[in-house]
């Protein structure tokens, strides 16, 4: 019975150890302070934060950071082809870039969806991808599953979830799905 308290233990405390030790992707730590038009804002993942770096790999192996998108309209879409709700939303985020991408916004250049995959098989994650008609090239990967650095770093507990950036990288709003998505976007919109 000893001997079982002493594994037990151990294993907790290499749990413990490991989950201390992992290494973000991230160029600015979340909590950390980062200035945007001479104002301080923190980076994290509530409305008014500045969304996390994220920098993963698409399909043909290049790197994406969701900072080269910066001046623009942002929808960060953490998904999955084995996720039956996100294949189910899918067709609305396809009439949201098809409705937003060529708009004229207020304070920012275009609308973009920066989709942050969590399968595990590539092969399957390109299949979703066009039988979907994801239209879009900003599509990255780990392929790491629920260990995404990405899923990490936002908080990610179920799929799909998403984050409206503006132009600076500020999280506007969360979790728009359906029409919410499209009125939060009118929100922006030049002349509305």
């Amino acid at each position: 019975m000893k001997r079982i308290h002493i594994i037990l233990l151990t294993a907790l405390v290499l749990l413990i150890a490991c989950s201390f030790s992992r290494k973000s992707v991230s160029s600015t730590e979340i909590g950390s302070s980062v200035s945007i038009n001479d104002k301080a804002v923190t980076v994290g993942t509530e409305i008014g934060n500045k969304a996390p770096e994220i920098a993963l790999e698409n399909p043909d192996g290049k790197t994406i950071k969701l900072s080269d998108l910066k001046g623009k309209m942002v929808l960060i879409d953490f998904w999955a082809s084995w996720c039956g709700p996100c294949r189910r939303e899918n067709p609305n985020l396809v009439s949201a870039y098809e409705k937003y991408s060529k708009a004229k916004f207020k304070d920012a250049k275009g609308f973009e969806i920066y989709s942050v995959s969590l399968d595990r098989n590539k092969n399957a994650w390109l299949e979703g991808i066009a039988k979907d008609n994801l239209t879009w090239q900003y599509h990255v990967s780990d392929l790491k599953f629920w260990n995404s650095q990405a899923a990490t770093d936002y908080n990610i507990r179920a799929i799909p979830a998403s984050f409206l950036i503006d132009k600076d990288g500020i999280i506007v709003a969360k979790d728009l799905r359906g029409m919410l998505l499209h009125q939060t976007l009118d929100k922006y919109i030049k002349g509305l």
